[in-house]
């Protein structure tokens, strides 16, 4: 069956909680590369992508962002990342795993990702919490700093893997910031916000998703706000 239906995935404060290993990582690996100590204040986590994260921290201490310095920066992070999620009470989400396991049995629908992570970041936290192998690509940080700009990434590798323009009034983002909204808007799909993450369902209303859910436990709700026909 032709692929029709496309949906896009946010992975922190969406699919899973990492219990503050990302913050705690991008802290300490900041702190090992650079000698320089890094609270985060001032400097927006949630809805950001890492490489956007660590051009607004190398600029906070007067550091250019310098492939050199990017890349010293991801590998700082990313080392500490694998060494902070085990030791984190994060969890995934409630709903996450009924809706997976639901949509990838559906031979119309493709699965993909659309996160601020870094690649090596998010393939970390999914395999951590065995949600690994679900998601057949994705977007990433490394497609680019701007948010906005990863639904073109994702639209692109769609077509590649499945040699079919999917229709923007079939292509879902779904997300737990305003900026998963906005992310949507920019590749003109849907936006389906869930308030799992930092903001609640009175913030993420005020953006107006198309939908909009206190977490992804209510099934058959979430499959009709996608589209879907409860089974």
């Amino acid at each position: 069956m032709t692929k029709s239906t496309l949906l896009l995935f946010d992975i922190d404060g969406t699919i899973l909680t990492s219990g503050g290993a990302g913050e705690c990582a991008l802290r300490r690996g900041f702190l090992q590369e650079f000698g320089l100590v890094e609270d985060l204040t001032a400097v927006e986590i949630s809805g950001r992508t890492d490489s956007g994260i660590a051009r607004r921290v190398l600029d906070k201490h007067g550091l250019e962002a310098t492939p050199e310095n990017l890349h010293r920066f991801f590998e700082g992070y990313l080392r500490q990342l694998e060494l902070e999620l085990p030791t984190r009470s994060g969890r995934v989400l409630p709903g996450v795993l009924p809706l997976l396991h639901c949509l990838r049995e559906r031979a119309h629908i493709s699965l993909g990702l659309l996160t601020g992570n870094l690649e090596r970041g998010a393939r970390l936290k999914l395999q951590h919490y065995g949600v690994q192998g679900i998601f057949a690509f994705g977007a990433y940080a490394d497609d680019h700093h701007d948010r906005n700009m990863l639904g073109g990434f994702a639209l692109g590798r769609a077509k590649e893997i499945h040699g079919v323009e999917f229709d923007p009034a079939r292509t879902y983002v779904i997300g737990d910031t305003p900026h998963d909204i906005t992310c949507a808007r920019a590749c003109g799909a849907r936006a389906i916000a869930v308030a799992t993450g930092s903001f609640s369902v009175e913030q993420l209303a005020e953006h107006q998703p198309d939908a909009l859910f206190a977490d992804l436990s209510d099934l058959p709700s979430v499959l009709r706000a996608l589209g879907e026909e409860a089974s």
